[in-house]
C-alpha cells in the first residue's frame, strides 16, 4: 500500500466519517507510515481541514456527483472531499491540488476512480461561483455545522450563535502554560525570543503564553525538562478559581490527561494532598507521565468518580475540581470531528452523567469547602441549567459568584465562547457546602 499523503488523509477521514472513530485515534496510526515530516504535516492539515469544513464540502460534492458513491467506496468519497478542501479553502495551486488528488486513487488501489475525481474537481473549478451562491442559502453548508447543533445554539444563544459557529471554524491558537515552579512567564518568553519564537502573554492567566505559530512540542525549549505545558487559556482559569491555600486536600475528579492536576500543583506547592481520579488505567498512565515530566507528584487513583465507595478514604476535601464529560461543543475548533461524531441524542445522556457525578462528589466536599464545576461545552443544559437543578435539590449548596472580566455572567456560573480572548469555549461554576 503506497504511503501517499493524500491517500493517508483519505484513510483517516474514512475512519472518522464512516467508522465513527475519533480523529485523535485515527490520525496517529495512519501517519506513522510516513517518514517525511512535511508529508505528515500535510496529512494532518488535510484531515483537520476537511473535517472542519465537512458539511460545506459535502454539500458541494452532492451537487457535483451525478449519483452517490457506493458504501464500499467511502475512501473515494473522502478523496473527493479533501480535493474540494484544497480548492475551496487552501491557497494551493489548482493544478497541484487536482493532479495530486487524482494520484491518490492509485495509492488506494482505486484506479477506476481517477477519471471521476479529475472530472469532479475540474467541474468544481468551472462552477465554483454558482455553487457557492446556492449553498450559502443552506445553514448547514454555510456554517459547516450539523443542523441540530445550529438549532441548539440559536435557542441557547439567540444573539451569539453565529459568532460561536464562526469561531468553531477558525484555527485554534497554540497556547502554553509556564511551570512557575521552574521559571517565570517573563523569563520563558525571553527564552522563546532568543530562539526566534514569537509569543504573546495570555490575558487573565498569569502563566499563559500564546505562540504566534504552532511548533512541535519537542521544539519548545525546556519542554522535556518540565518548564512548559500545552494548555488552552480557558483551561488555565480553573486553578485560579479554586482559591488554593496551603494545607488543603484537593480532588481532581475525571482528571485525565492531567493538565489541570499539574496546574493545581504548580500553583500551590504547599497543598497537603492532591488526588487525581480517572476510570481508565491508560488515561491514568498519561497523567503520571505528564506529572513526571514536570517533576510533580500526586495521589493517582484508578476509579469511577461516580462510584466513590471503591476508592474514597472517607476524609473530606477542601477543594474539588469536577471537569465533567460533556459535548465538547466549546472546543470544536481543536477537534472538528466533534461535528460528525456528536449527535443531538447524546446531550441528554451527558446531562444525566454530569448530574450523577455532581451528586457523587458532593458528600466528599468538606463543610465550607468549594467545588468547581466546569465543562468545555457551550450548551446551557450542561452548564447553567445543570447547576440550577443541583442548587434546587441541595439545601446545603450555595453558589459562589465568579467576579471576572472574562466570559459572560449566566444565571449560574460564567460562560466563555470559543475565540474570546484567544480562549476555548468553557463554562465554570463555583459551589460551596454550607453547614
Amino acid at each position: 500500500m503506497t504511503a501517499d499523503a493524500r491517500a493517508c488523509a483519505a484513510r483517516v477521514l474514512s475512519q472518522v466519517i464512516s467508522d465513527g472513530r475519533s480523529l485523535s485515534e485515527a490520525l496517529p496510526a495512519v501517519v506513522q507510515v510516513l517518514t517525511d515530516a512535511r508529508q505528515r504535516a500535510l496529512v494532518q492539515e488535510l484531515s483537520y481541514g476537511t473535517l472542519r469544513w465537512f458539511y460545506r464540502l459535502d454539500a458541494l460534492l452532492q451537487r457535483l456527483l451525478k449519483k452517490p458513491l457506493k458504501q464500499r467506496d467511502a475512501d473515494v468519497r473522502c478523496v473527493l472531499l479533501l480535493g474540494l478542501y484544497q480548492l475551496d479553502q487552501l491557497a494551493m495551486p489548482q493544478r497541484v491540488a487536482v493532479n495530486e488528488t487524482v494520484q491518490a486513487t492509485h495509492a488506494l488501489n482505486k484506479q477506476w476512480a481517477s477519471g471521476l475525481v479529475n472530472a469532479v474537481l475540474r467541474n468544481y473549478q468551472r462552477q465554483a461561483a454558482q455553487l457557492h451562491e446556492v449553498i450559502v442559502a443552506e445553514p448547514v453548508a454555510r456554517f459547516a455545522h450539523p443542523a441540530w447543533l445550529i438549532e441548539q445554539l440559536q435557542s441557547d444563544w439567540p444573539r451569539d450563535w453565529e459568532r460561536i459557529l464562526t469561531a468553531n471554524n477558525a484555527r485554534p491558537p497554540f497556547s502554553l502554560r509556564v511551570n512557575r515552579q521552574r521559571v517565570t512567564r517573563t523569563e520563558y518568553m525571553e527564552t522563546l525570543t532568543g530562539q526566534s519564537l514569537q509569543a504573546q502573554p495570555l490575558d487573565y492567566v498569569d502563566a499563559g503564553i500564546r505562540l504566534d505559530k504552532p511548533v512541535p512540542v519537542d521544539a519548545l525549549p525546556g519542554f522535556a525538562e518540565g518548564y512548559i505545558s500545552v494548555q488552552d487559556g480557558a483551561a488555565q482559569l480553573a486553578a485560579g478559581l479554586l482559591d488554593l491555600q496551603p494545607g488543603q486536600r484537593v480532588l481532581d475528579a475525571c482528571a485525565a490527561p492531567g493538565g489541570k492536576t499539574a496546574h493545581i500543583l504548580e500553583s500551590e506547592p504547599a497543598l497537603a494532598q492532591v488526588t487525581a481520579v480517572d476510570v481508565e488505567a491508560r488515561r491514568l498512565a498519561r497523567i503520571s507521565e505528564n506529572l513526571s515530566r514536570l517533576s510533580l507528584g500526586a495521589n493517582l487513583v484508578q476509579g469511577d468518580a461516580g462510584a466513590t465507595a471503591s476508592w474514597w478514604d472517607g476524609q473530606g476535601y477542601d477543594r474539588i475540581l469536577l471537569d465533567v464529560p460533556c459535548s465538547a461543543t466549546g472546543v470544536i475548533r481543536r477537534h472538528p470531528d466533534i461535528k460528525l461524531l456528536r449527535r443531538a441524542g447524546d446531550i441528554a445522556a451527558l446531562v444525566s452523567v454530569q448530574a450523577q457525578l455532581l451528586q457523587a462528589m458532593w458528600p466528599l466536599l468538606s463543610s465550607g469547602g468549594m467545588l468547581l464545576y466546569c465543562t468545555c461545552s457551550v450548551l446551557k443544559d450542561e452548564n447553567s441549567a445543570q447547576i440550577g437543578r443541583f442548587l434546587e435539590t441541595h439545601a446545603d449548596a450555595a453558589e459562589v459568584p465568579i467576579a471576572a472580566d472574562w466570559g459572560r455572567e449566566c444565571r449560574h456560573g460564567r460562560q466563555i465562547f470559543p475565540g474570546e480572548n484567544e480562549m476555548d469555549g468553557f463554562y465554570f461554576a463555583c459551589l460551596t457546602r454550607t453547614a
